[in-house]
């Protein structure tokens, strides 16, 4: 069997591992589902201003939001906090051991939480369009398909980068959340940054997730006539997966850290 079979074959084990976990699969679905559903009740009738020729409601708001919330969970903090973990339990160092190439071992690892983040995405957009009748634009959606590949790509990297900087599986939780929660809040995920200070939408602005979430926004902006692309938020995001493959590069360790 060659090295693609093997990867190829690590990403059904993957799979199947998920799947076969059943609380896992319920929180994993049910965290960005029950985010939507909940800001949907307190802001769904509100009227956000994006930019757009006109506003959008809150339901149209929170659709992509909670869509780029879920592929950061899949894809960043899910490969963060599982690779570190698997390191200091002796996963990683005992894998090295076996036939299986190091790379087909993350291949796996990154295309299983690529495929659950489009599944979210999938079912986010679903409940959205059926719950609270919002539109689901045609003609920016290869726009939007192509922000979540490269969002998707980027987190993974940053969360292989992430593990690097995580000292030990105990502290992976916390500092996992610790990087990432802060964000979501000031990055038109959680709540719209109409009324904010310019540093803090500045401040924003630097990281990746703020630009993955206006993407998502203007590619599902049911008043877009162009093709819905923002070019320089996918730069942006692409740049800090880059950023992340390097210092993956120089920091990851297949040993537990001592």
């Amino acid at each position: 069997m060659n090295d693609l079979q093997l990867a190829l074959r690590q990403v059904a084990y993957e799979n199947r591992t998920f799947w076969r976990n059943p609380p896992a699969v319920f929180f994993t679905v049910a965290l960005p589902l029950t985010f939507l559903v909940i800001f949907n009740l307190l802001f769904g009738d509100n009227q956000i201003d994006r930019g757009f020729a006109e506003e959008v409601s809150g339901a149209t708001f929170y659709v992509p939001g909670i869509a780029a919330l879920a592929v950061i969970s899949a894809a960043y903090t899910n490969i963060a906090m599982m690779v570190s973990i698997a390191r200091d339990n002796g996963l990683l160092k005992r894998t090295r051991g076996t036939p299986l190439p190091p790379w087909a071992f993350l291949f796996g690892k990154i295309v299983h939480a690529t495929l659950v983040a489009v599944l979210l995405v999938v079912i986010v957009v679903a409940v959205g369009a059926i719950f609270y009748d919002v539109d689901i634009p045609t003609n920016t959606m290869p726009a939007f398909i192509l922000t979540l590949v490269i969002g998707a790509a980027s987190f993974c990297a940053l969360g292989l980068a992430m593990t690097g900087l995580i000292s030990n599986a105990d502290a992976a939780p916390a500092v996992v959340n610790g990087s990432i929660l802060p964000l979501l809040f000031i990055s038109d995920i959680f709540i719209p940054l109409q009324d904010a200070p310019d540093w803090l939408k500045t401040f924003g602005a630097i990281f990746p997730v703020k630009h993955f979430s206006e993407a998502l926004g203007t590619a599902f902006n049911p008043f877009e006539t162009g093709a819905g692309f923002e070019w320089g938020a996918l730069a942006v995001i692409a740049a800090w997966g880059v950023g992340g493959v390097l210092v993956a590069m120089r920091f990851f360790s297949w040993e537990p850290r001592k």
